[in-house]
């Protein structure tokens, strides 16, 4: 069968709809995907033949880095946050057009089943109507609108309020693009927000996240029945250049506490680095800092820190301490299958549901990044490093999906749902 992937985003966006593609490729389907220019060599990488799918996803997120932080830190500054509210909607502008819409048509013209990842599903989603080709969605945290991951709010207002930011969604830039390409395809105007339409049409919605993270969500969403399955995380588990090297480091002293933040840029690169180092010496810690998308070249060295630029979570993560990170599902989920403390320092507003959610299973907490300062640092690092915290990540760890167990478990699905559309 023909199997056509989308996905756009960071790494962390990404990677769930790569690990679905190279299971896939392995059991000898025919396998595509459609991903950011940045993005494309990590499909590559495993085998998956890729197209680029609109801009370079990394001046994107940076940008949003920049509103967000500003949108927190200094609300009032209004001019500033609607210029980067405006140069968001022109990026977008320039990403979803006329050119993307044909490129994917192409890709998934003769497709068995077309699978978006997070990032801009509609647009994949829009494609596969156009066709009649049955769509599958790969979900990392609880997108759909549910009364559970809020805490704060009662079921029923937490519920609404995320059916109303569903409909905020579906607004300004995106819904222009979303519009115009409903528009070039010939299909009807919607008349709802997305969400609403993919699951009207019967899309299996897989949960690519484990149950016990989100605690209720399947109970609520009882009423889908095999639309929204639970999987697991999906991550690929690729071995670095550095993994041997970072290995060593660690064997050579105490375990160290690893510091990393992914996509999300951290600003003053030099400054995060002069507080890891300080409050790590403070605590008599070592740490391990992967850079990821913020360049930490050409910065003042300390003998209890090294930095990388990525390393296999799988591998690392169980010979550190504690894990500190922006609270990106990826890395939540590595953490938790490793046993590990952690703390989260967030600058998106959904990476604070990962704080909830580390904070209600006991194993750690979460600040807000730009909030973060060396004492901050050290008192969130003395809490996360108590015994108590320890031992429960232990017990959390033993009750996580495995990453083979995850990978055959979605593939299996995608599998089964591409078969009966098509005997359909």
């Amino acid at each position: 069968m023909k199997f056509v992937l989308t996905a756009y985003g960071s790494r962390g966006d990404v990677e769930p709809a790569v690990v679905v593609g190279r299971e896939l490729l392995a059991r000898g389907h025919d396998v595509q995907m459609a991903v950011p220019p940045n993005l494309v060599k990590l499909a590559e990488k495993v085998g998956i033949e890729a197209i680029p799918y609109g801009l370079d996803s990394q001046a994107l997120f940076e940008t949003q880095r920049r509103y967000w932080t500003c949108f927190f830190r200094n609300p009032w500054r209004m001019k500033e946050l609607d210029r980067l509210g405006r140069d968001i909607g022109d990026f977008l502008a320039r990403c979803w057009t006329e050119e993307t819409t044909r490129a994917l048509r192409s890709l998934a013209e003769g497709a068995d089943l077309v699978i978006a990842g997070v990032g801009f599903e509609q647009f994949a989603a829009n494609v596969a109507e156009f066709y009649g080709i049955p769509l599958a969605t790969l979900h990392y945290f609880p997108l759909r609108a549910n009364g559970q991951v809020l805490p704060l709010l009662p079921a029923p207002l937490g519920r609404r309020a995320l059916t109303a930011y569903e409909r905020l969604s579906w607004s300004g830039p995106i819904k222009e693009a979303e519009d115009a390409q409903r528009r070039e395809l010939g299909l009807a105007k919607a008349t709802c927000p997305w969400p609403e339409r993919i699951a009207d049409r019967g899309a299996l919605e897989i949960q690519a996240y484990d149950e016990l993270v989100f605690p209720g969500v399947a109970a609520e969403w009882a009423k889908w029945g095999s639309q929204r399955p639970f999987v697991g995380m999906l991550t690929l588990g690729l071995q670095t250049d550095v993994d041997e090297e970072v290995s060593a480091w660690i064997a050579e002293g105490t375990p160290p506490i690893f510091f990393g933040f992914g996509s999300i840029s951290v600003g003053s690169a030099a400054d995060t680095l002069v507080m890891i180092s300080a409050a790590c010496a403070e605590l008599g810690e070592r740490a391990l800092v992967c850079s990821g998308w913020t360049d930490f070249g050409d910065l003042p060295q300390f003998d209890h820190v090294k930095v990388v630029p990525a390393v296999n979570y799988a591998t690392i993560f169980p010979q550190c301490r504690a894990v500190v990170h922006h609270g990106g599902a990826g890395s939540v989920a590595a953490g938790l299958r490793a046993g590990m403390p952690t703390l989260i320092l967030w600058t998106f507003p959904d990476q604070p549901v990962s704080g909830t959610a580390i904070k209600r299973l006991h194993v750690g907490t979460a600040r807000r990044f730009s909030t973060t300062t060396r004492k901050t640092l050290v008192g969130d690092l003395r809490r996360v490093l108590a015994p108590e915290y320890a031992a429960r990540a232990g017990g959390i760890a033993a009750r996580m999906s495995t990453p083979a167990q995850s990978a055959a478990a979605a593939t299996d699905l995608v599998e089964d749902f591409a078969g009966l559309q098509r005997v359909g």
